[in-house]
């Protein structure tokens, strides 16, 4: 049998992995099981869903989308596309979505998965109730008036298994893409406010060493029209992959056409299966008022990281209050980086990045590449306390810990 890996490759799990067909056949095994984490779909780069024990997936769990007045209850294994697939069907929209739609609702929402847009929080700010197996076997129902509730939905799976949650939806809208070329990259500081308040969802595309940003513009009709030129950028003459040269085959449908909000939000398409990816990913979160600051270290990192860099990404995050949430308590910058396979290389750049980034209030992603301590993470997630007091309570033996969380968010 193969060794079972994350989605890049870098990754290869300690141990198979378990699929129950049933919440009760899940409640049984973790019941049973000295040690447990759960797998997703496997786009973090990290080890933060190993383990040396029983390693679960909840992808084959009963299929459940189920609306109410406000909201969609659904099982936690399904992924985005699945999901807004069948609420576009039924006239209802979430208030975003990620970059690729093939990721899982529980594994995105519960590592701080977002989109972009300056008033748009992360995916797991629409939660409005989850369910988890807790480690006696027990399912616990969190609402958002529980006062455990904020700490539970960003959890980096510490308090149980997630078995569905309840998400905020909206009546369907729609939305057209445009991207434009040649964004002066000086620009990106300069005009920050106007580029990223340029339409509900905005993502930056560059390298740090081109002087030239590629713009995604994900607007809805609210937003007026998109002229052809834009702060000396000008409206691109074909479709685009986020890395230029490559084929936008696969990007979801740009030029200003009018679409679903399923279908332009997200960068690729669903019907995109990705394989193997041959990269690796770091992201980091700052106060959007140092966004500029930012900028001009990444420009002055540029040449170091052109050997290993294939595209960074520049979105922003709303302001919200869910503990371990990249955006808690902040308007927030994202400057995400997707490296070439090799983290040997990759990992001298990342120390120099940190060293420019943390002062100005950088909070790295939970699970993608980082070099900062636990000492760091705590300074850098200020309610990190209060999450592993709240981990003792719905697990006081450590069933649901590893080595990642033993590492970065220790016990007292």
């Amino acid at each position: 049998m193969a060794d079972l890996t994350n989605w890049a490759g870098n990754i290869t799990f300690s141990t198979g992995l378990e699929r129950p067909e049933s919440i009760l056949d899940l409640q049984e095994l973790v019941s049973r099981s000295d040690k447990v984490r759960v797998l997703g779909t496997g786009h973090s780069f990290n080890r933060i869903a190993d383990t040396t024990g029983t390693l679960v997936s909840v992808a084959d769990l009963p299929r459940m989308t189920e609306l109410r007045e406000g909201s969609v209850t659904v099982s936690a294994g399904l992924r985005y596309g699945e999901v807004t697939a069948a609420l576009q069907s039924q006239g209802f929209a979430l208030h975003n979505l990620g970059s690729l739609p093939h990721i899982s609702v529980a594994g995105a929402c519960s590592t701080g998965t977002h989109g972009s847009g300056n008033t748009n929080g992360t995916l797991a700010s629409a939660v409005s109730a989850i369910i988890f197996v807790r480690a006696d076997g027990e399912l616990v129902t969190l609402t958002r008036d529980d006062p455990d509730f904020l700490g539970s939905v960003i959890s980096l799976g510490a308090l149980g298994v997630t078995v569905g949650l309840a998400l905020d939806v909206q009546p369907s809208y729609e939305i057209s893409q445009v991207v434009y070329d040649g964004l002066p990259v000086s620009r990106l500081g300069s005009d920050f406010e106007e580029v990223f308040a340029g339409a509900y969802s905005v993502s930056a595309f560059t390298d740090w060493v081109d002087p030239d940003v590629m713009v995604w513009r994900k607007l809805r009709a609210t937003d007026g029209a998109a002229p052809r030129e834009w702060l000396g950028a000008t409206v691109a003459d074909g479709p685009r992959h986020p890395i230029k040269g490559m084929p936008a085959d696969f990007a979801t449908q740009q030029g200003g056409v009018a679409g679903p909000w399923n279908e332009r939000l997200p960068h690729f398409r669903l019907e995109f299966t990705p394989s193997n990816g041959e990269e690796l990913q770091s992201e980091y979160f700052l106060p959007r008022a140092r966004a500029a600051e930012a900028f001009e270290e990444m420009r002055a990192l540029g040449g170091k990281m052109a050997p290993v860099i294939q595209v960074s990404e520049v979105r922003t995050i709303a302001a919200e209050e869910l503990w371990l949430s990249p955006s808690q308590g902040r308007d927030t910058v994202a400057l995400h980086f997707t490296w070439i396979r090799d983290e040997a290389a990759v990992r001298p750049v990342l120390e120099e990045m940190e060293k420019a980034l943390l002062p100005l209030g950088a909070r790295p992603h939970w699970g993608k590449v980082f070099t900062a301590d636990a000492g760091t993470l705590r300074e850098c997630y200020p309610l990190v306390p209060e999450f592993t007091e709240l981990t003792e309570k719905y697990d006081p033996a450590g069933k649901f810990r590893n080595d990642y969380l033993t590492t970065y968010l220790p016990r007292g």
